[in-house]
């Protein structure tokens, strides 16, 4: 006959059955944990960027970002208030020096400029029936002077016959008193006639003035409207590459609306933006580096913008290399601006480890190992970090990125 088991043996059994499983799957963690610890602790030199540590000069730079934009580009827009009637020419398609791109429909500007070289044609014909008019009335005048003038002679001649027949008791001294009165009327009505001739003059001057400068302002609307019905032919302004173009054909645009973009797209140039914090730290005429993957151009710092928007400063760096084949539009560029210099300082190589001034733990070779330890780095330039303190000349440090051991402090470095 079976026996049953005692409770306590079957308690004492079942917990041999749990410390046995347990010790079991605690050793297989264990195991497991020992083994990720391991791989996690050790890595390759071939794997990891190294720098040694040395003394020299370090032009002080700050960093930017940027993008590669063609040298000239050339927007070009609606003259007028128009719709597009033809496309000649695609985006990307390289245009001559006058040649068309689209036609706009010009029938109003068209009729409104003929409507103008008649009007035109009319106030010059009015400005030369005013000259001839007010030509002859002067001459009409001039005319009357003449007449006036020899009367005036004449009466003249009479006061001095009266004069000479009064001393001679032939006449009486009231035919003398008339005789002067005449000739003093006679010489007032000559002035007078004269001062008219002379404001007449001056009138006919100031009226064939006004009318020869609204001929003038006229001229001048006329040019434009000229101008207008020229550039409503939209032709490229250069030889260069269209990189856009309104080819909705039909559809109504605006005077000033964008409608085409030339762009020479064999030079370039870089749009950069920095931090408005380094606004002291930029200045016009200064050196730039710009990186575009392992490429590295010169250039220089123009054209700073005075206002800041969204607390940055865009600025423009021209190239010297402005034709590098490797540039292209569009390309977007780390960029670095020399502001200073400093000589004879510890220093390490730049990379992307570096984000500012400040406390840093970087792994230092030991030998065979790499140990974590705390470093002060201060200015850069985008060959150089300086090391302010916690690195002696002649130590290396790991200049890769090591994010994925920063639990660690040591790491075994194994030969590749």
């Amino acid at each position: 006959m079976d026996r049953e088991i005692p409770l306590d043996e079957q308690r004492k059994e079942k917990r041999k059955q749990i410390i046995k499983y347990g010790a079991v799957v605690a050793g297989v963690i264990t195991t497991i944990i020992i083994g990720i610890n391991l791989l996690q602790s050790s890595v390759s030199s071939k794997n990891i960027a190294i720098g040694t540590v040395d003394r020299g000069t370090i032009e002080v730079t700050v960093n930017a970002s940027g993008k590669v934009i063609p040298l000239t580009e050339e927007i070009i827009v609606s003259p007028i208030n128009s719709r597009i009637l033809e496309v000649y020419k695609e985006a990307g398609d390289s245009v001559n020096a006058g040649e068309p791109i689209l036609k706009l429909e010009l029938a109003s500007i068209e009729t409104d400029y003929k409507q103008k070289l008649d009007e035109r044609e009319m106030k010059k014909s009015k400005l030369i029936q005013s000259q001839v008019s007010l030509d002859n009335t002067i001459s009409d005048l001039q005319m009357q002077l003449q007449v006036k003038e020899m009367k005036l002679k004449q009466l003249q001649t009479e006061l001095k016959n009266e004069s000479y027949l009064d001393s001679i008791g032939a006449s009486t001294s009231d035919k003398v008193r008339q005789a002067a009165l005449n000739y003093e009327v006679a010489k007032l009505e000559f002035q007078q006639l004269k001062q008219q001739i002379d404001n007449q003059k001056k009138n006919a001057a100031a009226e064939v003035r006004v009318q020869q400068l609204d001929l003038s302002i006229f001229e001048k609307s006329l040019s434009e409207s000229a101008r207008l019905l020229k550039d409503a032919r939209v032709l490229s302004p250069q030889k260069a590459t269209l990189t856009y173009v309104n080819n909705q054909i039909g559809s109504q645009v605006s005077a000033g609306k964008q409608i085409a973009i030339v762009s020479d797209l064999s030079h370039f140039k870089v749009q950069a933006e920095i931090a408005d914090s380094y606004a002291e730290k930029l200045s016009s005429g200064a050196k730039a580096i710009i990186k575009i993957g392992q490429l590295q151009l010169d250039g220089t710092v123009v054209n700073i913008t005075p206002s800041v928007k969204n607390g940055v400063i865009n600025f423009t760096v021209m190239l010297k290399d402005a034709g590098n084949s490797r540039l292209r539009s569009g390309l977007k560029t780390d960029v670095y601006v020399t502001h200073g210099i400093q000589d004879d300082v510890v220093r390490i190589p730049n990379s992307s480890y570096y984000i500012g001034a400040g406390e840093y733990e970087m792994w230092v070779i030991k030998g065979n190992e790499a140990v974590k330890q705390k470093i002060k780095l201060g200015e850069s330039s985008f060959e150089y970090v300086e090391v302010v303190s916690g690195l002696e000349v002649g130590e290396q440090v790991i200049i890769s990125d090591m994010n994925q051991y920063k639990n660690k402090q040591k790491l075994k470095i194994e030969a590749p």
